[in-house]
């Protein structure tokens, strides 16, 4: 119903129409997933079609709505995520209700008997499903919830915790057993739900002198989410161990392990390291989210000019393809993209990886253990002789590395591969520091892709204003100076705005939501191939990449920041200026 509402509001012609109708007959979900996951529509235009589709009124801002705990009592969380359906606001004696698929008789029929239940009144909205999911968060409080669960466990305890000694072996057992028991179990489940649903990429669990703290990291930075009583610090500690396999009875050296949940139906991975420190042990849980992670190339920022040319890298059948930047900079992230991109059945794909951050279904992966000699120098030597078409290598760390690597490239293998580098063109000079003969690089070489992570502005707050005179300057400069070849990605508009953050509900009031990735690719050719084998210098190897036309960290940061994507301010703090 969807799809022919689509098609007949869009005018599509017959021949792409029958390509749509295609693809969802293969597709594993509803027509509405399929649609958004498509991109065919956002959220706003799914709201409008399936409104005229369903012939009902449509909410939108669900996001920012203030709901309190009475109108949502009024349909369970059980209900409401069975069903489909959630107490939007009650107007005197009337509650309005949305619903994802209204034709759902079911759904119906408990909305009427929740209805008479409550004795109130309805109106019906049709929503989105993405507005749902965001949804259902609202019934979730962290603190209000880990309170029920420490309030459960001082009662089983009656009051006797505050003098447990975790240092006596006895007690220690006792912990053992404390930390299976509901409370416990209850407070770690709901931090790490909120994690996944708050879409942190670590837990922080440290003890202080009083208090027991619990911060999560989002969108790079820390955030103090919870204190709970140092007396509940060993337990949980004891309960995230078990979880992950490790010895309970270690705690003056550091563990590493993992597990996985399933949150909301979808199984998220956890990785777990445990640290000794004066207070107790801290834990830092790593949130492995494979479908907040695995990416597609868009996705995590590229676009026009490094979006082609990745692309374009990605056919060739052998050579190495390598992601630089600092710690922290998403190079992983774009590794498993290209990954995603090149897995199919009928290529052998082997990774090494220190640590596995996502298990990708269909590849071959291997995780370094260097404490037992399997170091990547190793494990390449036993990786080649799997008959592997992509070799996956988590990072190049050493003279021995570099040339195993290079030598897979030269020998027939797609290799990709991570390096520290500060740029695309200092890669050159780090591989040549590394022992790895200059005419082997053109041979071996196909991509370089150095990055860096920029915080998003939010989309529903930013505010369009005009740089002021210096930013206008160094904008025009930046842009007048792309190659030639590379302006017909992107139109110079005659007036310059940028966008600053605001702040609203839907962003936690800090204006900035999320993080995308500010490229600089730099691609193997013959003018590169010159420079590195009867030339070679940064500076030359500069000059011949412009020719070619690779832009700038700081370039492709401005585009990405005259399209509203990042701010200006966010330009001048992760890039610095290159001339090439």
């Amino acid at each position: 119903m969807l799809i022919e509402k689509f098609i007949e509001k869009k005018q599509i012609k017959e021949a792409e129409a029958e390509n749509i109708k295609k693809e969802f007959r293969e597709f594993q979900g509803t027509e509405e997933e399929f649609l958004l996951q498509k991109k065919l529509l956002n959220d706003h235009e799914m709201n409008v079609l399936k409104s005229e589709a369903y012939n009902m009124p449509s909410f939108e801002k669900i996001d920012i709505l203030d709901v309190s705990g009475d109108v949502l009592s009024l349909i369970p969380e059980d209900s409401a995520r069975f069903y489909k359906i959630i107490p939007l606001s009650l107007n005197g004696n009337v509650l309005d209700v949305g619903m994802v698929d209204p034709d759902d008789i079911k759904a119906q029929e408990v909305i009427d008997f929740l209805s008479r239940q409550n004795k109130i009144k309805h109106n019906t909205y049709v929503i989105n499903n993405n507005s749902f999911k965001s949804f259902l968060k609202k019934y979730r409080d962290m603190g209000e919830e880990v309170g029920k669960a420490l309030s459960n466990l001082e009662k089983e305890l009656g009051g006797r915790n505050e003098n447990v000694d975790f240092n006596n072996v006895e007690k220690k057992t006792k912990t053992e057993k404390l930390s299976e028991d509901a409370p416990i179990i209850k407070m770690v489940a709901v931090i790490l739900r909120h994690a996944v649903d708050g879409g942190a990429s670590d837990v922080h669990i440290e003890p202080e002198e009083k208090q027991l703290r619990i911060r999560f990291r989002m969108d790079g930075s820390l955030f103090a989410s919870l204190f709970l009583p140092i007396h509940t610090h060993a337990s949980i500690v004891t309960r995230i161990k078990i979880l992950s396999n490790l010895r309970i009875d270690e705690t003056r050296v550091p563990q590493d392990g993992r597990f996985s949940a399933k949150i909301d139906n979808k199984l998220v991975d956890f990785r777990v390291s445990t640290f000794p420190t004066k207070l107790g042990e801290k834990v830092v849980i790593r949130v492995l989210d494979p479908t907040e992670n695995l990416r597609n190339y868009e996705e995590i920022g590229l676009s026009g000019y490094n979006l082609d040319v990745v692309k374009e890298a990605v056919k060739k059948p052998f050579g190495l393809i390598l992601t630089t930047g600092p710690t922290g900079s998403g190079k992983t992230t774009t590794i498993y993209s290209i990954l995603k991109e090149l897995n199919n059945p009928d290529v052998n794909v082997v990774t090494l990886e220190d640590p596995i951050e996502y298990f990708i279904s269909g590849v071959n992966q291997s995780q370094i253990r260097p404490e037992i000699g399997y170091d990547f120098s190793h494990g390449l030597r036993s990786v080649v002789r799997q008959d592997p078409d992509i070799i996956m290598v988590g990072e190049i760390r050493d003279e021995d590395s570099a040339s195993l690597v290079t030598h897979a490239a030269l020998t027939g293998h797609i290799v990709l591969s991570t390096l520290h580098t500060n740029n695309a063109i200092g890669s050159i000079s780090r591989l040549i520091d590394m022992k790895v003969k200059p005419f082997l690089i053109p041979a071996t070489l196909n991509l370089v892709v150095a990055q860096r992570l920029a915080h998003t502005l939010c989309p529903y707050c930013k505010e369009k204003v005009r740089p002021n005179k210096e930013v206008e300057k160094e904008i025009i400069r930046q842009m007048d100076d792309l190659p030639e070849s590379n302006k017909k990605y992107f139109t110079i508009p005659k007036e310059l705005f940028v966008y600053k953050p605001k702040g609203c509900p839907k962003c936690n009031m800090k204006g900035e939501k999320g993080r995308i990735g500010v490229f600089e690719v730099l691609k193997m050719s013959r003018g590169i191939e010159q420079v590195i084998l009867e030339d070679y210098s940064t500076v030359n190897l500069a000059k011949e990449a412009r020719k070619q036309g690779m832009i700038t960290m700081r370039q492709d940061a401005i585009i990405k920041a005259l399209q509203g994507i990042i701010s200006i301010e966010e330009v001048f703090r992760i890039t610095e200026e290159q001339k090439i």
